[in-house]
């Protein structure tokens, strides 16, 4: 099995940490600035004195200036909670280079930054077929870089197949995943039914949302022209179409005209958007336009 990313390259992700515009609100312990109040090393505020107080936490410096006791207090550390909503549905396998690929590297990317963070990370791969259920269940809530290997591993034995509901997909995790934190999705967001709703059951969650719109050269700049059979590949469907050059550049149109409506419907809302072609070099990808694009630093 091919690794989904490369020992210098996984080196180099090390050194990145996720960016959080929201502080965690997760009751666990981890490495993120939370608005809680505890016993890091992250000085937050005072508060006054009262009996019952640990005395190790007085200010001694603050009684000798003010002759009155105020309590050092801290913001503690907790950890961010990270899901990835992943497409798999059988469009996704489309390209020279299928874009479901591409996507289980960005995953897997993503993961590792955030495990390297000791944060918690949840894949949600949709459609979920019965025979990948298990599996699904080994990509949820893992923590600690100590996961990464087996995490790496459970990624790769995902396969695209089937119908995806997008909207419902994204509808579900929004009510699964409650605790605002870092939600990232990797899809072609090519569903008939739209993104629309699925987008805005997240945002209303209160998450910070990175939408990653991975497509083939193939769909972005296609070469075929002529008397075409075009076949579904989710629902098997097909039907000949007379594709010629002139229609190439209308073709293209629509194309950008498409992804310009969601970044700019993503924009309205908050969600950071990122166009990828599933030929685009991970390096360039995760170490340039992600980190320019707000996923890290």
């Amino acid at each position: 099995m091919a690794a989904l990313i490369s020992p210098e390259l996984l080196k180099r992700l090390e050194q990145l940490q996720l960016l959080a515009r929201r502080r965690s609100k997760s009751t666990a312990k981890g490495e993120r600035r939370s608005g809680a109040r505890g016993q890091s090393v992250e000085f937050a505020d005072y508060r006054a004195y009262v009996p019952g107080d640990d005395l190790r936490r007085i200010d001694w410096n603050l009684y000798g200036r003010l002759d009155r006791l105020f309590l050092k207090l801290y913001e503690e550390e907790r950890e961010l909670p990270v899901t990835i909503f992943l497409d798999a549905s059988e469009s996704m396998s489309f390209g020279q280079v299928p874009k479901f690929d591409f996507a289980r590297q960005v995953a897997a990317a993503v993961g590792y930054v955030a495990l390297c963070g000791f944060d918690r990370v949840t894949v949600e791969p949709f459609p979920l077929g019965d025979d990948q259920l298990s599996l699904a269940g080994e990509l949820r809530r893992v923590r600690g870089r100590k996961s990464s290997i087996r995490f790496f591993e459970n990624l790769a034995k995902l396969k695209a197949s089937g119908t995806a509901d997008f909207n419902q997909a994204l509808r579900r995790g929004a009510m699964k995943h409650r605790t605002p934190g870092v939600s990232v999705v990797l899809s072609d967001f090519l569903d008939p039914a739209g993104y629309e709703e699925g987008l805005k059951s997240l945002a209303h969650r209160g998450s910070e949302i990175h939408a990653v719109q991975i497509l083939s050269p193939e769909e972005l700049e296609p070469t075929a022209y002529g008397d075409l059979k075009v076949i579904d590949s989710e629902t098997g469907a097909e039907q000949e179409v007379t594709f010629g050059k002139y229609r190439l550049k209308a073709y293209r149109a629509a194309v950008h005209n498409y992804c310009q409506r969601l970044q700019e419907f993503c924009r309205a809302r908050g969600v950071r958007y990122q166009l990828a072609r599933s030929d685009t070099p991970l390096d360039d990808l995760l170490l340039k336009a992600m980190r320019t694009g707000g996923m890290w630093r």
